[in-house]
Order: C-alpha cells, then sequence, then structure tokens
C-alpha cells in the first residue's frame, strides 16, 4: 500500500511549522497565518549519511592553506554612492539582498551598474518579472549596453541554478526572489517555504562556485523585507532603498555589510535617465529653505563616516479637538514627546492645547540624539513665531532635567557647517572643550542647558 502523503502548516509571517492547523499561530501569534503544504519526503538515513559524511572529510582545509587573496579585491559597481554603502564594492562570492517598496528603483539601479561591472565581469540578469523586450526596453532608456550582459527570463529556481553551475558567470542578478519556486513544493511562489528553499539554493550555488549575486526582494505592508527571516540571515549584505515615490530623492541604507559598516547610506536622485548620485547632501538637502519663516532649524546628523545637514520644520497651531494632534515625520514620535514635556516642565512653553507637527525636509531620518536641540528651537520658533537665523547650525542632546549633553563627531559636524558657510554654530559646552579649534573659522557657543541655548538663538 503506497504510503499516504502528510501535510504540514507553515506561518506565512514567521515560518513556524505544525502538525495540524491552528487559528493563531503559537510561535508569533498572527491569526489565520497558517496555510497547509505537503511535507517534503523523509529522506532515508544511513547511506546518504555514509556519502554526506564522506563528501564533507574531503572538504576539510586548514585556515594556513586557505587562499584569500582573491577575495579582498572589490569589483567597482560605477556608483561610488552604492560602493560607499558596500564598504568599497562588491566582494568575490558575497550574497547581496535589496529590498524596497514597489517602484522606488530597485531595478533601474541593478541593471543601471551593468555597465561598469560588464567592463571586466560576465553578467547574468534573471527576471521573473519581465519580459525579455521589457529589460531591453529599459536598458535602452538608462543607456546601458554591454557584451558581456546575458538576459534570461525564468522562475524556475532550479533550472536557473543549473544555467549559472554551466555559464559559471562573475555576477548574478535575481529580479526578484519573490517570483521564484520549485516545483517540488506546491506552494505558491513567494510563499514562505519558495522564498526559503529558493534562497537557500541560490546561496548554496553562489558559495561553491564564489560567484557574486545581488537578489531582489519585495516588502511587506510593514516595510520590513517580504519572507522568512531566515532569508536575511543566509546572505551576507542587506541593503534597504528607501524614499517617497512622489518625491526625487532616494536613500540606500546598508542593514547588514558582513564585509564593511552598516552605518553609511547613499544618496541618489531619480531622473528620466535614471539614478543619479548626490555627492553633497547637504548641500541639495537645505537648497530652496526659507530665511524668513519659523519654525526652522538645521540639523547635523552622522551617517556612516560623513556628517549630513538637514532642515527641521516644526508647525505648533491652536487645535480644535479636546486632544491636541501630534505628529512627526523623519523623526521618533515617543522622542518628540519627551521634548514637548521638557519644554513645558523647564521654561514653562505650554502645549497642552496646540497641535504639533514635525517633519525633516527630504525624507531623512534623524533617529540620533543630537537632533533633540534642533527639534526643541523648531518647535520653540514656531510657537513663539520667533525665526531661528539661516545662519544657525545647531546639534546636542536633552536631558530629562533640560541640560545638553555632549554628542559624538562634534568636530565633523563643525566643520561640515563651517564648509556650507554656516555664520554660527551652537552646541553643548562640554563638546565645545573638546574641540580642535585649529581649522575652526566660525563662531562657536557653548551652552550648558536649553535655557542658555534660547537666549543665544532668539536673544541677540
Amino acid at each position: 500500500m503506497a504510503k499516504q502523503k502528510t501535510t504540514v502548516f507553515v506561518c506565512s509571517s514567521c515560518g513556524y511549522e505544525s502538525p495540524k492547523w491552528n487559528g493563531r499561530c503559537p510561535d508569533c501569534g498572527a491569526w489565520n497565518t497558517l496555510e497547509e503544504f505537503l511535507a517534503p519526503d523523509a529522506v532515508s538515513g544511513s547511506a546518504s549519511s555514509a556519502v554526506s559524511a564522506r563528501e564533507v572529510s574531503a572538504n576539510i582545509m586548514g585556515l594556513s592553506s586557505i587562499d584569500a587573496h582573491s577575495a579582498e579585491t572589490r569589483k567597482r559597481t560605477g556608483l561610488k554612492e552604492l560602493d560607499r554603502v558596500l564598504g568599497g564594492g562588491i566582494v568575490k562570492g558575497s550574497l547581496i539582498l535589496l529590498g524596497g517598496e514597489p517602484g522606488i528603483g530597485k531595478s533601474t539601479m541593478l541593471l543601471q551598474i551593468c555597465s561598469a561591472l560588464g567592463r571586466d565581469n560576465s553578467i547574468l540578469y534573471v527576471s521573473g518579472e519581465e519580459s525579455l523586450r521589457q529589460i531591453k526596453l529599459r536598458a535602452q532608456r538608462l543607456n546601458v549596453d554591454s557584451d558581456s550582459l546575458f538576459l534570461l527570463s525564468e522562475t524556475d529556481c532550479a533550472a536557473i541554478c543549473a544555467c549559472i553551475a554551466k555559464e559559471k558567470p562573475d555576477i548574478v542578478i535575481i529580479d526578484s526572489i519573490q517570483t521564484m519556486n520549485l516545483p517540488s513544493l506546491s506552494s505558491a511562489s513567494g510563499s514562505v517555504t519558495q522564498v526559503r528553499e529558493c534562497s537557500n539554493m541560490l546561496m548554496r550555488t553562489a558559495k561553491s562556485l564564489e560567484i557574486s549575486m545581488l537578489i531582489v526582494s519585495h516588502v511587506n505592508k510593514d516595510g520590513a523585507i517580504a519572507g522568512p527571516k531566515v532569508m536575511e540571515h543566509i546572505v551576507d549584505c542587506v541593503l534597504y532603498f528607501e524614499g517617497q515615490k512622489n518625491m526625487p530623492y532616494r536613500v540606500l541604507r546598508g542593514i547588514k555589510n558582513r564585509y564593511g559598516s552598516t552605518n553609511e547610506i547613499g544618496v541618489f536622485e531619480m531622473c528620466d535617465s535614471g539614478l543619479k548620485e548626490v555627492a553633497d547632501p547637504s548641500e541639495v538637502m537645505l537648497s530652496g529653505r526659507p530665511s524668513d519663516a519659523s519654525g526652522c532649524c538645521v540639523a547635523c546628523m552622522i551617517e556612516g563616516s560623513r556628517p549630513i545637514l538637514a532642515e527641521v520644520q516644526a508647525l505648533v497651531t491652536k487645535s480644535t479637538f479636546n486632544v491636541p494632534r501630534r505628529t512627526a515625520t523623519g523623526f521618533d514620535y515617543n522622542r518628540m514627546s519627551i521634548i514637548i514635556a521638557v519644554l513645558e516642565k523647564r521654561l514653562g512653553c505650554y502645549f497642552g492645547g496646540l497641535d504639533v507637527y514635525m517633519n525633516v525636509v527630504g525624507g531623512l531620518e534623524l533617529s540620533e540624539p543630537a537632533a533633540d536641540l534642533p527639534v526643541a528651537l523648531a518647535l520653540y520658533s514656531s510657537m513663539t513665531d520667533k525665526t531661528v537665523s539661516p545662519d544657525i547650525m545647531a546639534f546636542g542632546e536633552i536631558g530629562l532635567a533640560g541640560e545638553l549633553r555632549s554628542v559624538q563627531r562634534a568636530q565633523q559636524r563643525v566643520l561640515e557647517a563651517q564648509r556650507l558657510g554656516f555664520k554660527k554654530c551652537i552646541l553643548p559646552l562640554s563638546a565645545l572643550k573638546m574641540l580642535d579649534k585649529t581649522h575652526i573659522r566660525i563662531p562657536l557657543v557653548g551652552v550648558k542647558n536649553i535655557r542658555g541655548a534660547f537666549k543665544a538663538v532668539f536673544e541677540q
């Protein structure tokens, strides 16, 4: 009698497997996320274990006998901002995952770098979403032309890996992992099981053949990369492409990088001919800012190895509701609430019946404590309708007692403000004492608390 096929239930949110269906996932607590799949046949044991043991023993190598010099050479992509985020370029045999919202420019970027990479490398571009004719039309629009670029429209992951093993290209681009599938699995493309197994198969192919592979992944409604979390664990680098589709600027951020820093960002501008690098983000973000409007202040954040100036805007108006409305874009909402509470307690600024709207221009996110002081200055400026001089840049962390605390890399922030022509810099007194003033020519005002900062800005 033939053995009956068994089924398992897999959670589409976290990948938890259960032998029976549950309304709620026991692992992540999500409701109605368990889907039924056929369980893979169990492979029998002793013979296959002995074979795999012999194969594994043959692959054991001593640390001193491994040549790592060839892996140190990085492949330049032709986009300096992308190379900055990657740590200098693409490492041989690395697996890179690129995620972002639909239409943000992921496929555009990967096709755009094929011109520079194709000079010294053979590239296989695998698309499961577009036909070869569509890719050709997009390549013509981006002025991409390389004799080393080969296209393949296929969704069978096993066939793709077999093609990679046969052709052995230097670089492989998979667009996207959610369209790949294995015919041996009964689940649909994009499910947790398909994404997990396809990712594992691509990873084994890339590592065994030392082929650099870039994989495009969609994001879910929460903004995280769709699919199981194990996909982010097995890759070497995870990049997020951020930005609003109705705005021209895009930010490429590294979340995980085994070959470089995860603090670097790359800034791009979406144009008709593709993505254009923004070499000086500070100057671009500050262009067109008002000079006589209240509620505006310039902040400085550190992203990786470079400082970036951004404009903070606040709007404080009388509320028409019993509960005032508070909105923050590009800044942590809870942090803004703490700053408002400090202003009420230490300076007597009453925000109880006022709506507060705050925005960071350009789609950037101020996530470090150094943005506390410019946010407080913008809030106070909008509330009192007093203008912060456009020639002033401020930074500093605000404590619950109203004191200003020092932040890291104060020297770089001051020099960036000097380079862009600012006339005054407001900073914590403790940070001022640690600066090397040899090359600093702009006036520096060190303050101990927010009351002193407001006097230095508004009582000139």
